[in-house]
């Protein structure tokens, strides 16, 4: 099973979270795709001799292939905000599962306590976009280990 990992990945404390998290989805057996790690790094070969312009276009394609061919779409729900980037990819992968009836499974996890919205942790857009949202880290392991394939994710 093949999973995407979807979140911010700009300062060490996230990538450390995201690389940490990668290795525990990786002891269980499944394939991860973590951008910071798996995709365009515009400080070496052959992005570093690209056009700013033409790095974005590759990584954008990329990291669009990747959702597409993932079984699992997991979006790191932490920050004040969620991650813009991260929401367009939500974004490709709903709109793939809803349009094309592919058993994809859209899962969130969300560590952080503060809230944008009064009366709820997330944009509705988001939320009802995913199929279950973790709140620790402990939760969303246990739950791939007892339902590798998403069985008992609810939503449609």
């Amino acid at each position: 099973m093949k999973i995407y990992f979807a979140g911010p990945l700009f300062n060490q404390a996230e990538r450390k979270f995201n690389a940490e998290l990668t290795e525990k989805l990786e002891a269980l057996g499944f394939k991860v795709f973590l951008p910071q790690r798996d995709g365009v790094d515009g400080s070496k070969p052959p992005f570093d001799a690209m056009l700013r312009e033409d790095r974005r276009k590759h990584l954008f394609n990329l990291d669009r292939d990747k959702i597409l061919e993932s079984d699992i779409f997991l979006f790191i729900l932490d920050g004040r905000v969620p991650d813009e980037g991260a929401c367009v990819e939500l974004g490709m992968a709903y709109s793939q599962k809803y349009q094309n009836k592919k058993e994809k499974l859209l899962i969130g996890l969300q560590t952080d306590n503060r809230a944008v919205h009064m009366n709820t942790k997330l944009n509705p857009m988001i939320q009802v976009a995913l199929d279950k949202v973790f709140s620790t880290e402990e939760e969303l392991i246990m739950f791939l280990k007892n339902n590798p394939r998403g069985k008992g994710a609810g939503g449609d």
